[in-house]
């Protein structure tokens, strides 16, 4: 690929999740030259279960990987709450606490998703694994970029779409602390054998203050688990330090029964836990200059409201589309942030629900959640949260290039 001929420009994308290579696909249609780096050596395919949403679905679509979607869904049928001590508190259709609709939202593997976006643009755009962003120095007529690597090369934009704990943005915003909310939560994810015979269902085990679920997706012999404690600040010391995580969260769960032992040691004997806080990323503006950012990188909201991936897709879509359709990137940024910033405030503002139905830390709001789960119907909902499709798309885009 001939990156100095590009029509439109030349862009680096920094994060090959999901943000990223959806954000590649789009400015390609639109005649871009397209550069994404990501720091993992190869396309990261794990990762827990994922929700595409309302307005998302309709990107999806757009981007011709819905039927492979659709074929990916994983179709929870169930969701138990269970008691301290391991007795059954409620159970509800699994789309009644996501707010989703069935039959049209979608529940995927993440590493499905990532793996269709991936495979939708790794012949027309270039990858490079295994480096990263060092240092990003703009000038007049773009921006010069030195990787990890050593190499240095020059591009018209750059996109930081590399997560909640965006280097990128680090690089063009300043530190994390500044634009980090803390929700009061820290959590662990990880895999353990399905030795409990679960099958397309989800068993959601609450104390106050802490919670503990175990995921079957279809019927397979692993399980997802999660478990997730009130913490009143953010342990900063132990993010980067996985054995004071291990530490944190089996000394949080030390006391208590039902299975937790189990998932305690599964956790701290496996290979693949994930610890992060519960939190958001809030900022004023999300471009600087020649810098932009996308996705989690630029309006995390938590796992709590259930949207990242929807808000990622969406954005994505959004931002290319102002960048084809304007003829600056100052100009393209600003109608970028018109338009989604209402959609991402809005879906933020979702993590008191998540939060309420998914992690009381009193006694009092735990057993008011229980009461109101059990007035719930067991079959899905037929409508979603209207902050789920509270963005328009525009009906036609600028016209695609090649």
């Amino acid at each position: 690929m001939d990156m100095r001929n590009a029509p439109k420009g030349t862009v680096l994308i920094s994060g090959a999740s999901i943000a990223g290579p959806a954000l590649a696909f789009w400015l390609r249609r639109y005649g871009f030259a397209v550069t994404v780096v990501e720091k993992t050596a190869g396309l990261r395919t794990g990762g827990y279960p994922i929700d595409i949403h309302g307005t998302a679905v309709e990107v999806a679509r757009r981007m011709g990987i819905l039927p492979r979607l659709q074929e990916a869904h994983i179709e929870s049928r169930r969701l138990t709450f269970l008691n301290a001590d391991g007795s059954r508190a409620a159970a509800v259709h699994p789309q009644t606490v996501a707010g989703g609709v069935d039959g049209h939202d979608i529940e995927v593997r993440r590493g499905d998703l990532a793996e269709l976006l991936y495979g939708a643009v790794r012949d027309e755009v270039e990858f490079l694994f295994d480096d990263s962003i060092d240092t990003l120095t703009e000038h007049e007529h773009g921006v010069d970029v030195a990787f990890r690597s050593g190499a240095r090369r020059g591009f018209d934009l750059v996109v930081g779409a590399d997560g909640m704990h965006s280097h990128t943005r680090k690089l063009a915003f300043g530190p994390e602390e500044r634009f980090h909310r803390y929700l009061g939560y820290c959590f662990a994810i990880f895999t353990m054998p399905n030795t409990y015979g679960l099958s397309h269902e989800v068993l959601l085990w609450n104390t106050p203050g802490r919670a503990a679920a175990l995921y079957a997706v279809g019927d397979s012999d692993e399980l997802h688990a999660l478990l997730n404690f009130a913490r009143p600040e953010p342990p900063y010391e132990a993010l980067r330090a996985p054995e004071a995580q291990r530490g944190l969260v089996a000394a949080a769960f030390a006391d208590d029964g039902w299975e937790i032992p189990a998932m305690v040691a599964a956790m701290r004997h496996g290979p693949d836990p994930f610890f992060d806080t519960a939190s958001q990323i809030r900022m004023p503006r999300w471009s600087s200059g020649r810098v932009a950012l996308v996705g989690d990188a630029a309006y995390a909201p938590s796992f709590l409201t259930g949207q990242g991936t929807s808000l990622a897709l969406v954005g994505a879509y959004l931002l290319a589309h102002s960048l084809a359709a304007h003829p600056d990137h100052t100009t393209a940024f600003a109608a970028y942030e018109r338009d989604v910033r209402g959609f991402v405030e809005l879906n933020q503002a979702q993590v008191g629900e998540g939060d309420a139905a998914l992690f009381p830390t009193t006694a009092e709001a735990l057993a008011k959640r229980n009461d109101r789960l059990r007035g719930l119907a067991a079959s899905p909902p037929q409508t979603g949260r209207p902050a789920h499709t509270a963005v328009t798309l525009p009906e036609h885009g600028p016209a695609p290039v090649g």
